[in-house]
């Protein structure tokens, strides 16, 4: 199922004397979340309207409407914000983490079920999905064209085609 409020970034402290915030982005990066002029709490029950943004140091330093003093940019410190999906633009082929994490993990050619992805890992040159068979046991999947060769998004499957060695099984 996809959510119409995706997880943006934590608000890990304050920034200044009028209530900046620090957010530790949990998106691609903080210049992702600084395009967007309103941004949510709670699952998207609550609005947070954006007055400006800025990057540092890979945080966004984040001034929102109503919070005007140190104090009250504390009280938000470990607060979770979102993102509404169709806020977002992504390029083609791109996804939200969000979607892909607990999708069922198959290959491409047999169907045999490999497991769930359970992490998605950046490691620079291209992301690494972690995937967790029945016994509980990881495998890493670089998420790159010739391995990923399909995203359904809808019935949460993605199938594979597992580079020679990933599995125990492998040719």
């Amino acid at each position: 199922m996809l959510h119409q409020f995706l997880e943006a970034g934590k608000v890990v402290g304050t920034h200044g004397l009028q209530g900046e915030l620090r957010v530790d982005p949990w998106c691609d990066s903080a210049e992702f979340l600084a395009r967007f002029k309103t941004l949510y709490w709670d699952e998207g029950a609550e609005e947070a309207d954006v007055v400006s943004s800025r990057v540092h140091k890979n945080q966004l330093l984040l001034k929102l409407k109503g919070i005007d003093s140190i104090e009250q940019g504390d009280m938000l410190r470990g607060k979770v914000l979102y993102i509404r999906r169709e806020d977002a633009k992504l390029d083609e082929g791109s996804y939200f983490m969000q979607d892909l994490l607990g999708m069922d993990v198959y290959d491409a050619d047999s169907y045999i079920y490999y497991g769930t992805l359970t992490d998605i890992l950046q490691t620079g040159a291209n992301d690494v999905y972690q995937v967790t068979a029945e016994d509980k046991k990881n495998y890493l999947i670089p998420a790159i064209p010739d391995v990923i060769i399909n995203i359904n998004l809808t019935n949460g499957k993605m199938q594979i085609r597992p580079l020679r060695g990933i599995f125990d099984d492998a040719d």
